[in-house]
């Protein structure tokens, strides 16, 4: 790889003599990540079945650096990532949601959440409660984001693709934690993205720098009094990161840097931001590849302070319409078959939207006039005298839910496994009706057993092929 002549002269002088450490480690090949969904697993126990060589990140609990043995199982194809048990992801960007830090039952929104990881980490972090708001303004990346959230089984998402400017418009002051991802020159990429270096170059640098400042600005409308906003990019500019703060910070006093402890991470760089300069710019992390095992990132976390008054009645949860009778006994008739135990997701309100069974968050701010594509969890389709449930509601299931279904639990090597992921019908002996396909416990989607064979509802566009 050939680095651009302009960027090794910026990091020379930024670096001094640490930058051939810098620039030789850009040489290299890139880490991979897995972080567990602790959703599903505890990294303990993902440890005790991974095929694959795992070594701890220190700045993320459920975060690994992983190592594939030639002739190991490919991590994307492995079963266990259909099931939504870890996540593949860059190691140093699962510092940033570490830094978000949200606590259980908050309001969390993510800017720019495609294409999931850090938006899955986040719902992670609720355990299910509250609220996470996954907006993303690009249309090409919303599917993949919205099938990462289904895949790693978190209920308490809206799915929103708004411009920044638009959601501050509407819903300023809702938030507990915001996180701006800001696009950026990608710098830290540089060994992992083609794109990101062919791309580059100062005038980018300078654009980026412009645009962050802006996004910012509007992304601090929607953090609530005593609220916290994060701020992250994957590059090395000073220009996009310390600048970007200390520009920021001067625009908004009520905002003050928090320091952040982050094992792996430098601190930020007063020095960086020339005539911006403000010492409490050290607080912010930087993520170093010749230092950690990771590519590269930058991360700031920024308290708003508590003066102030959020809007009224904001937190109020929804009161959908009685649903039809109809639908409501076939969810009660499908859930006492099928589960054999409570009803899973029993304490959330429910809604038909347009065919289908929604489970709501527990509260919601109002989405009309926005672009809210996914606004809970899809149960499934209520039919004519049955329910048919839903590749989401499989996914969401929370252990103690998967643990008391009719199950059918395929062994990774048995071959019945592959038949399923490629969506064809499997021999099964038991009782009939609806099952979870389930691997190592962990449930895979539905299938429908008659008289021996199972009814495959495996979803089209996930299915292998070959």
């Amino acid at each position: 790889m050939s680095l651009p002549l302009e960027f090794r002269t910026r990091m020379q002088a930024l670096l001094g003599g640490e930058a051939e450490a810098l620039f030789g480690a850009l040489q290299g090949p890139p880490h991979v990540g897995l972080r567990v969904n602790t959703l599903k697993s505890a990294p303990e126990r993902f440890e005790a079945l991974s095929p694959w060589p795992l070594e701890r990140l220190p700045w993320c609990r459920s975060g690994y650096r992983l190592r594939v043995p030639e002739g190991a199982p490919r991590p994307g194809l492995h079963p266990l990532h259909a099931a939504g048990v870890y996540y593949l992801q860059e190691p140093s960007a699962m510092a940033v949601a570490e830094a978000v830090a949200p606590e259980p039952g908050a309001w969390v929104l993510d800017l720019a959440a495609a294409p999931g990881g850090k938006a899955t980490h986040l719902g992670a972090l609720l355990r299910g409660s509250g609220l996470l708001v996954a907006n993303e303004v690009v249309p090409g990346r919303v599917r993949a984001l919205g099938e990462n959230l289904e895949r790693c089984g978190v209920p308490n998402a809206l799915l929103v693709s708004e411009p920044v400017e638009r959601l501050a418009a509407r819903w300023g002051g809702l938030f507990d934690y915001v996180l701006l991802d800001a696009p950026c020159s990608g710098e830290g990429m540089f060994r992992k993205s083609d794109d990101a270096l062919a791309m580059w170059s100062t005038a980018t640098v300078a654009r980026c720098a412009l645009r962050q400042r802006a996004l910012l600005g509007e992304a601090a409308a929607l953090v609530k009094p005593g609220g916290v906003l994060v701020y992250s990019t994957c590059t090395f500019a000073p220009e996009e990161n310390e600048g970007a703060v200390a520009a920021f910070l001067r625009a908004h006093p009520e905002f003050t840097l928090a320091p952040l402890t982050l094992p792996g991470a430098a601190p930020g760089r007063p020095d960086w931001a020339a005539d911006e300069a403000d010492a409490s710019l050290a607080h912010a992390a930087r993520f170093w590849p010749h230092r950690a095992p990771g590519e590269g990132h930058f991360v700031a976390r920024l308290h708003r302070a508590p003066e102030g008054t959020p809007p009224s009645g904001a937190r109020a949860p929804r009161r959908p319409p009685a649903l039809p009778r109809p639908v409501r006994d076939a969810w009660e008739a499908f859930c006492r078959d099928t589960f054999r135990a409570a009803p899973p997701f029993a304490d959330r309100a429910l809604e038909l939207q347009g065919e289908r069974l929604v489970a709501l968050p527990e509260a919601a701010p109002e989405g009309r006039g926005l672009r809210v594509l996914r606004s809970g969890l899809w149960l499934g389709t209520p039919k004519k005298g049955r329910f048919e449930p839903s590749h989401s509601l499989a996914l969401a299931l929370p252990p103690e839910a998967v643990a008391a279904a009719r199950q059918l639990e395929l062994a990774p090597e048995d071959p019945r496994l592959g038949s399923y992921r490629r969506g064809e019908v499997v021999e099964s002996s038991g009782e009939d009706g609806w099952l979870l396909v389930t691997t190592l416990g962990f449930a895979l989607g539905w299938g429908r057993r008659v008289k021996g064979t199972v009814k495959n509802f495996y979803p089209r566009g996930l299915r292998l092929t070959g």
